[in-house]
């Protein structure tokens, strides 16, 4: 396929670290911000940015509650972030070799 015709990945989620998230996201209801960190190799202020994206676009949900005395952050994948997430895969098919 020609440059000019490959499909556009949704530059949002296309980054290292907000592409780790969604797919985490995708496969779990609800991930605490100390999971996410920990498998995305990041640190606090940096998941923390990643994070702030993916709310702005509505892709994802923070909570934050307690566990006892503590503050607990925990992150859900909206339904615009699912279907964000499964087109971004579909364009990934497009743009990928089909193997025989």
């Amino acid at each position: 396929m020609p440059e000019k015709e490959l499909p556009q990945l949704n530059t949002v989620i296309h980054s290292r670290v907000r592409l780790a998230i969604m797919s985490i996201l995708i496969s779990s209801k609800e991930v605490d911000f100390t999971f996410l960190k920990k498998s995305t190799d990041t640190t606090d202020g940096n998941l923390s940015t990643h994070l702030s994206k993916l709310e702005e676009v509505g892709f994802i949900y923070i909570k934050k509650t307690f566990r006892g005395k503590k503050p607990l952050t925990t992150v859900l994948l909206t339904d615009k972030g699912k279907e964000a997430f499964r087109e971004y895969v579909l364009t990934l098919e497009q743009i990928l070799p089909k193997s025989h």
